[in-house]
């Protein structure tokens, strides 16, 4: 049994967390769930800080923001952004006792929303000297910082502020891990939902590809946009949520771009003999969970065997990723995003295309598609942070032939606190289909 801090702090926070989590609607239903308001800093997230603080043998952590400069202290703290000031502001969290702030005289509010004792400043110098008390006592505090900024999505804090802070005494250190610990574990009530999620959207991206067979029997061919609205439509009907974004749906050539986004107008036809890649993230409305799988298809009589041999490739790298999460985390060793990352690109560099992979394996998902916890990235950053229990990420990884086509197959995995990777869906796709007009 995996009694771990993770455990500890889910027992904390998950019953709050999991009430922002909206009912799972019933297909063919839409959902009409309201944004849930900023909340502040409640007491369970506050003591899930602190856990992790304490846990880290850190003194504590600090946060600052300048004109929303850092989203994950919005987050982190239950603060609007859409109420964001134009003077800076701190706020330390320390390993025990209350929060400490340090707000513009102008904008005494800023912080109202998270408990502690407030101090102002006007002056730059007023400012130093009462960060320098706000620090008092402090020996090492986390910062939204990342040395060689070797996780970007950390790196929020200009260097000129770390080096105020190191000025008045402290050791900075990076958040990375407590960002991960904090934002990305996350409660029985999300799993669920992300569950339902990949459950629809694995159904969802079959479908698509029947309805680009479909019209080209029908003797007329679907664009890449009218299929992607077709998935819209969907999607509208069971409930899912991509805040604005839209499905993947990439032909041919096109599938050879990771990020290809088929335009308004004059996108491209998938007819017969055409490649199919489809790439769909949604979650069930705001509070749940996303999930994001990959697909692809061949709308033909017979796959060709070049197709089937590259993708071959790109089903092993995946596979050796998953083989290898399986392995440690049922032994409860330790495996980090990069380790992840190289036992696919191994496999796609051993077949000659490692040039042809051009992203990262895959990438935390929360209730964003991109969350704050950790990517299976060795290759775009070095992301050595430790996968944690009660986590879902996803396992992509990908071949592209620029001007030809390009293969990529998404899974998401789920780490279960009972040492389990669940994979959503469980059923993986090991060859291309055809699918005959």
């Amino acid at each position: 049994m995996r009694l771990t801090l993770t455990a500890a702090l889910i027992s904390l926070c998950g019953v709050a967390r999991a009430q922002g989590v909206p009912a799972q609607p019933a297909p063919g239903a839409s959902a009409q769930t309201a944004v849930p308001a900023p909340e502040g800093l409640p007491p369970q997230r506050l003591a899930h800080v602190q856990a992790a603080l304490q846990a880290a043998r850190l003194d504590g952590w600090l946060f600052y923001d300048f004109r929303r400069s850092d989203p994950i202290a919005y987050r982190v703290l239950g603060l609007d952004p859409a109420h964001a000031g134009s003077r800076r502001w701190y706020c330390l969290i320390p390993a025990r006792g209350q929060p400490r702030k340090l707000v513009h005289a102008i904008e005494p509010h800023a912080l109202e929303a998270v408990p502690g004792t407030t101090a102002t400043y006007a002056a730059w110098r007023v400012r130093d000297r009462e960060l320098g008390r706000l620090l008092s006592g402090m020996r090492r505090v986390a910062m939204q910082y990342s040395p060689r900024n070797e996780i970007p999505y950390v790196a929020n804090v200009d260097a000129g502020t770390v080096e105020l802070v190191r000025s008045l005494g402290p050791e900075v250190v990076t958040s990375a891990d407590l960002v991960a610990e904090v934002g990305s574990v996350l409660s029985p009530a999300e799993l669920q939902s992300q569950a339902r999620a990949a459950a629809l959207l694995s159904a969802d991206l079959e479908a698509t590809a029947q309805e680009a067979v479909r019209r080209i029997r029908a003797g007329n061919p679907a664009t890449e946009r009218e299929l992607a609205d077709f998935a819209l439509a969907r999607w509208a009907q069971e409930g899912l949520d991509a805040e604005g974004g839209r499905p993947g749906v990439a032909v041919d050539a096109h599938s050879a771009d990771p990020h290809y986004s088929a335009p308004p107008s004059g996108s491209a036809l998938a007819g017969k003999n055409s490649i199919l890649l489809l790439d769909f993230a949604a979650r069930l409305g705001p509070g749940a969970i996303y999930a994001d799988l990959t697909r692809v298809y061949y709308l033909g009589e017979s796959t060709p065997a070049e197709v089937q041999r590259i993708a071959a490739v790109v089903f092993q790298a995946r596979d050796a990723a998953l083989a290898l999460i399986q392995k440690r985390y049922a032994q409860g060793a330790p495996i980090t995003g990069a380790e992840v990352d190289d036992a696919a690109r191994k496999v796609i560099a051993a077949a000659g295309f490692g040039e042809r992979f051009i992203h990262r394996t895959g990438h935390n998902i929360g209730v964003r598609g991109h969350g704050d916890g950790v990517h299976n990235d060795d290759f775009e950053t070095h992301d050595a942070r430790r996968h944690l229990s009660s986590t879902c990420f996803s396992i992509e990884p990908g071949i592209y032939l620029p001007g030809r086509f390009g293969i990529r197959s998404e899974i998401d995995a789920c780490l279960l606190l009972d040492g389990r990777v669940e994979l959503r869906p469980d059923e993986m796709q090991n060859a291309v289909p055809a699918l005959a007009p």
